[in-house]
């Protein structure tokens, strides 16, 4: 599933073809990519042709393109294996392609944006623009105001993150994971954080010192930040920018996706468990739990 960095990739990707751009036709292929719009594929289109986008936002694994002269936004979720690609006008429309949509900007000419989704758990909606809660001034869609910020975020606060997670009754992974608290992280990055805080993902929440827990933010950080510079993580051909290219950030993990390899701080092989229906990847050794005395 696209995280932070690969919906990063492709919002730096989409800015200087979207920003500004208008929108020429629109072509709804699959009805169930509008899933999250509130209307028929005939409002999308309506709505839509002949709108002006503005300079493409993220906010976790959410992006939007604001709507000149407007109150809302198109809103794009890439879900599992959604991709939003930039393609030549005349070039073929790929078979899993969901919504093609072509545009004029000036300055970079004529060019087609296709949604391309293969389970179709991704989606395109027009949504309202509403006030943030923290920032005057900056607007988000709706459907994304209860999604927390990132690490990356300029208006990111430590603080209220660190004080809030020591609050929380549960373990920390599954507090990395819930986007009411920090958004974009997701399980790749997760694993990764904590082998490099050497943090287990069962730690519970409350045990976690604030130095330790302040540690595992950075780690986050950094590891959020190598996997941006890399282009993301692309296990296969659903994870690629808008040019069809891969990431290279699977060439640096440490613990995700390693199961049996060895551990490159102690020689241990990384271990994976069943966590949230899903796997948990570990340093047996150098990630135990720690039970305060």
């Amino acid at each position: 599933m696209p995280e932070l960095p690969e919906v990063e990739v492709v919002r730096a990707g989409l800015i200087p073809a979207v920003t500004g751009a208008t929108i020429t036709r629109i072509r709804v292929l699959d009805e169930r990519s509008l899933r999250r719009h509130p209307g028929p594929a005939e409002d999308f289109a309506h709505r839509l042709t002949g709108a002006t986008l503005a300079h493409p936002s993220r906010r976790g694994k959410y992006l939007w393109m604001p709507i000149r002269e407007s109150e809302e936004a198109l809103v794009v979720h890439l879900g599992m294996s959604g991709q939003v690609l930039l393609r030549d006008p005349d070039a073929e429309v790929a078979k899993l392609t969901r919504i093609v949509l072509d545009v004029e900007q000036p300055g970079y000419g004529p060019v087609r944006i296709d949604f391309v989704d293969q389970r179709i758990f991704g989606s395109m909606a027009i949504d309202r623009l509403v006030p943030a809660a923290d920032v005057p001034g900056e607007r988000l869609p709706a459907s994304v105001a209860h999604i927390a910020r990132d690490p990356l975020d300029e208006h990111f606060d430590d603080r209220a993150f660190l004080d809030r997670l020591a609050r929380r009754d549960t373990t920390v992974k599954r507090a990395l994971l819930d986007q009411s608290l920090v958004s974009g992280i997701g399980n790749i990055y997760a694993d990764e954080a904590l082998w490099a805080a050497r943090v287990h993902y069962d730690q519970p929440t409350r045990s976690l010192s604030r130095p330790r827990a302040r540690a595992l933010l950075a780690e986050v950080r950094t590891v959020l930040g190598r996997a941006l510079a890399e282009g993301g993580t692309s296990f296969d051909a659903q994870y690629v920018n808008v040019n069809g290219a891969s990431g290279y950030f699977s060439h640096s993990l440490n613990a995700y996706g390693q199961q049996g390899v060895p551990c490159p701080r102690c020689g241990t092989p990384i271990v994976r468990e069943v966590f949230m229906n899903r796997g948990s990847h570990l340093c047996p050794r150098c990630q135990r739990i720690r039970i305060a005395r």
